[in-house]
């Protein structure tokens, strides 16, 4: 058996310990929460800022590989009561904080974020900005669908601070465009990036997609070719995730036969890894590539690297609010899920509620380990030296790490761990040795997607 074979389980992705589906709800405390999120707020927005991710669920069309939480419609009367709630989230915050916030970092997310008009998108980051301080490096961005983003969104939204955008691309071949229901050409995409470099964006990411139905190597190598015509800062290149059994993703338009196989799935990461790589890109993390001038190739070198419900930024934060239906906040304390519904969201927001559906309260041992998996995701490498790092969650990790360390992933050295050159196509397992609550209650059924 091959190590991709044998290493091909169902794992999480990490960004955030214990993952969603581990979080104990019974034991959450919407109280305990507001005041943990206070401490929060009190120890790190001086020091550090805050940051802040805004869900925008609104989609004019379903694509058929996506798993993210999304409303679909062409009514764009839904702009305004959503925004207008958002921003009634952002006051329960603000009150909550006991103090004014200092933004750090803000991500419009989606959902289609472009769906919303310009003038909205100002609106709702004007009635923001309005109660808060903006930091002089703050790092705004935003995601973009190519078919929609007009100079307008672009013209507004650097006018207000934004210098990042990453555009879902995923693929370019017309076949897999058809089949996954996303159909923009090359020359819709160059158009865009090219207006965003005229207007002053200083960091463009594409979104890239592997194991899609009716990928081959082929298809593939052709579409980064023409990524590379036109050249991205960043570049996420993301494992497709099948995951048909949750609720609403709309992966039905194909089914399992259309998905390459198990070794076909990688090579296809593998041909990417390499193209990008001879066009000298660097490999940050887990699924991100980046040119060598880029804040995140930096940050990687230096240490400074990121996670969070977000992915990787240059940016650390203790605190990251998140507004907007389903939207996921942080305090480093606690987690909390908004109201995946966009209409319980805004009949919740629009009582004075905070539409809180879930938690999660981080015990000591929880803390210990996230900062461990942080690590692993990060810098590839994780030590517990310090009396404070140890817990017998980590002996227990240790063990584990006994079999990937005979396969050549791991350097497990007194009080520490290293992952290998190698390794790092198996961070996800390496990650879950150390996943506690994982171990001590296996899924009977499953939760999450392959980790190859």
């Amino acid at each position: 058996m091959s190590l991709l074979q044998k290493y091909n389980v169902a794992a999480p992705r990490y960004t955030s310990y214990p993952t969603v589906p581990y979080w104990d709800e019974a034991g959450f405390n919407l109280d305990q929460w507001k005041a943990l999120l206070q401490r929060s707020f009190n120890e790190s927005n001086d020091k550090e800022g805050i940051s802040i991710y805004i869900h925008l669920p609104f989609c004019e069309k379903l694509c058929t590989y996506c798993g993210c939480n999304k409303h679909i419609t062409v009514n764009h009367s839904v702009e305004e009561p959503y925004i207008s709630t958002l921003l009634k989230e952002w006051k329960l915050y603000t009150a909550a904080f006991g103090g004014k916030p200092k933004i750090r970092e803000v991500h419009l997310g989606g959902g289609t974020p472009t769906f919303f008009s310009a003038e909205h998108l100002g609106q709702l980051m004007n009635g923001l900005f309005e109660q808060a301080e903006l930091l002089p490096d703050a790092a705004l961005s935003f995601e973009g669908h190519p078919g929609n983003t007009t100079s307008a969104h672009l013209q507004l939204l650097h006018q207000l601070g934004f210098r990042r955008i990453s555009l879902g691309i995923q693929d370019f071949d017309p076949a897999v465009q058809e089949v996954i229901n996303r159909v923009q050409d090359f020359e819709t995409v160059a158009a865009v990036m090219q207006q965003a470099r005229e207007i002053g964006f200083i960091s463009v990411n594409f979104d890239l997609i592997y194991g899609l139905p009716l990928q081959t190597v082929a298809s593939v190598t052709d579409t980064i070719k023409k990524v590379m015509m036109l050249r991205p800062d960043r570049i996420s290149f993301y494992s497709y995730a099948h995951v048909p059994w949750i609720k609403g993703v709309g992966q039905r338009k194909y089914d399992e036969a259309d998905l390459p196989k198990e070794g076909e799935k990688r090579r296809l990461y593998e041909t990417g890894k390499e193209l990008f790589v001879e066009a000298g890109y660097t490999e940050i993390g887990m699924d991100h590539f980046a040119l060598p001038d880029d804040e995140l190739y930096h940050a990687r070198n230096n240490g400074t690297l990121h996670r969070n419900f977000m992915g990787y930024t240059v940016l650390h934060t203790s605190l990251l609010v998140g507004l907007g239906a389903s939207s996921i906040g942080d305090n480093w304390y606690a987690y909390v899920q908004n109201e995946k519904n966009t209409v319980a969201y805004q009949e919740k927001v629009n009582k004075g509620e905070f539409p809180v559906v879930r938690g999660h309260l981080l015990n000591q041992e929880d803390l210990l380990i996230r900062g461990h998996i942080h690590d692993l995701m990060c810098n590839f490498s994780t030590s517990w030296h310090k009396a404070d790092t140890q817990c017998d969650a980590i002996v227990d990790g240790i063990e584990r790490l006994q079999e990937l360390e005979k396969d050549g992933l791991v350097n497990v050295l007194p009080g520490k761990v290293a992952v290998t050159p190698h390794g790092r196509t198996f961070i996800r397992n390496i990650c879950m040795a150390f996943d506690a609550r994982l171990w001590r209650k296996l899924p009977a059924s499953q939760l999450f997607s392959s980790a190859i």
